[in-house]
């Protein structure tokens, strides 16, 4: 039931109470395609209304935080999948007829149908808590789905947007949303769902994957990674940079999608940093602190991890290069490490962060062998002129998505499945995969009356029964190797005495 009232209007309810009453909805309640476009057009609305709400709320939680990149990322890139939902859940609802097995074909009938899977729970992460709570709900709600989602703690401004924006249009037993009220959040993971979306660290995902398995409950999970951006040797380096510090600029890195680190070849690295200074430059003429057209840092933890990775660099023998003045604050600027070694933090942990890591390699199989040796990344960037090169290094490398020749844009196109491979994650939402990942795909066979399956009971090998059995294995089962013993079909097994 879509509502419209004042969100201080509705009474506060424990998870337990909140995941019984929409399991018993979920029962009840329809959920034919009129009913779920309707809700999908209604949260459009919805985002529409608080889009500059929002974007105030995250800036203040972040301490500072461009409000086009919060319409962008955030407000547009959750409306670009809310459309794409809108204008095909019907389509995806369509139950999908299949050709039966040829033994069973003729008269009968065999369809896959979608079936909501129930009560998904979803898990955001800070660092994007409106694209990343209200995506996913997207996909729920188009699959027919009831939904519980956790937010963050650490942005308790944009918590409160998009509680409002929810509990406006929604009821409780149709979408709830939890944020930093609760004071054990793993209360939230231990819940009996039907399905949970989790976005966030790889050591946190094996948390709720840890107790999703309690209650055997299927999750995905979104984890990111160390995403890498190849320059390869045919491609323009002061473009490649351009693109790539930009992938570092936005939302100062923290995006799970952020180019990591960039493999670029080794005699052009000087080049490549030079030309990485003067995109940065170009991009931000006036600097980054105080500015509020760069994205700060989203608290002094983060901070504190961001400058870890650099002590850690430096004490281990890497240059790194700072795009633009910095003293203290948390508008970090670019930096850009080089003397990367395999001990290095910046080797190992995703960055998550303004530095850009350069790696240099001597050919392009070295650069392939590069990515493979660390676990899947959730993206992989490419930047070359030659199909060849592009087939090579996506044909032998794996990650959760790619981009050639730019960063990023495979995620905002809604109409292709967005998640990771291996440790970056597995599942994935957006798209029609979205909406098959949280529905139940349920097929069914219908016999036609007069089709006569009973030719498959026993008793067995007597009569015109036994001629159709013996000859319908003879079809599909082939020729035996007598040399390998055992008794044909039709004989009698003979049993030997001790």
């Amino acid at each position: 039931m879509l509502l419209k009232r004042n969100p201080r209007e509705i009474p506060s309810m424990n998870l337990l109470e909140c995941l019984t009453q929409q399991k018993i909805a979920a029962k009840l309640a329809p959920t034919d395609a009129d009913v779920r476009v309707k809700k999908l057009k209604a949260l459009r609305r919805q985002i529409e209304r608080y889009q500059d709400v929002f974007a105030d709320a995250v800036s203040d939680d972040f301490g500072g935080r461009p409000h086009f990149e919060s319409r962008l990322v955030e407000v547009i890139g959750t409306l670009w999948v809310l459309d794409h939902a809108s204008r095909n859940v019907k389509r995806w609802m369509q139950p999908e007829r299949r050709a039966p097995q040829a033994l069973f074909a003729g008269p009968n009938s065999l369809k896959v149908t979608y079936q909501p899977k129930g009560v998904i729970g979803v898990i955001a992460p800070w660092n994007m808590p409106f694209y990343l709570s209200l995506g996913p709900l997207v996909a729920a709600l188009a699959a027919g789905n009831r939904v519980m989602i956790k937010l963050p703690e650490e942005t308790p401004k944009s918590n409160a947007v998009i509680k409002t924006l929810i509990t406006e249009i929604f009821h409780s037993d149709e979408v709830a949303v939890f944020g930093e009220e609760l004071t054990n959040p793993a209360e939230f993971t231990a819940l009996e769902f039907d399905h949970i979306i989790f976005t966030g660290s790889a050591r946190v995902g094996r948390l709720v994957m840890e107790a999703a398995a309690k209650n055997l409950v299927p999750v995905t999970l979104e984890l990111g990674g160390k995403s890498p951006a190849i320059v390869a040797e045919d491609y323009s380096t002061s473009d490649a940079a351009l693109r790539i510090v930009h992938g570092k600029a936005a939302m100062s890195g923290q995006i799970c999608v952020s180019p990591d680190y960039a493999l670029v070849q080794t005699d052009r690295i000087p080049e490549f940093v030079l030309a990485a200074q003067s995109a940065f430059s170009r991009l931000f003429p006036d600097g980054a602190e105080g500015r509020p057209e760069y994205c700060s840092i989203v608290n002094d933890r983060q901070v504190s991890r961001i400058k870890g990775l650099l002590d850690d660099a430096r004490e281990k023998g890497a240059s790194v290069t700072l795009c633009a003045p910095w003293r203290e604050g948390n508008r970090i600027p670019l930096h850009i490490v080089t003397g990367i070694t395999p001990d290095m933090r910046l080797a190992n942990e995703e960055v998550f962060g303004p530095i850009l890591p350069v790696v240099g390699y001597e050919s392009l199989d070295a650069a392939i062998e590069y990515v493979g040796k660390k676990p899947h990344p959730l993206a992989l960037y490419l930047f070359t002129k030659k199909d060849v090169i592009a087939k090579k290094v996506i044909d032998e490398t794996r990650s959760g998505g790619v981009t050639v020749n730019d960063w990023g844009w495979h995620v905002v196109n809604s109409s292709v499945p967005f998640g990771g491979v291996g440790h970056s994650g597995f599942g994935s939402y957006h798209g029609i995969e979205g909406f098959k990942e949280l529905s139940n795909p349920r097929p069914i066979f219908k016999r036609a009356l007069a089709f006569p399956t009973q030719l498959m009971y026993p008793p067995l090998n007597i009569g015109l029964r036994g001629i159709f059995q013996r000859a319908w294995m003879k079809i599909y089962s082939k020729n035996p190797d007598a040399g390998l013993g055992g008794t044909p079909y039709g004989q009698k097994r003979k049993i030997q005495n001790d």
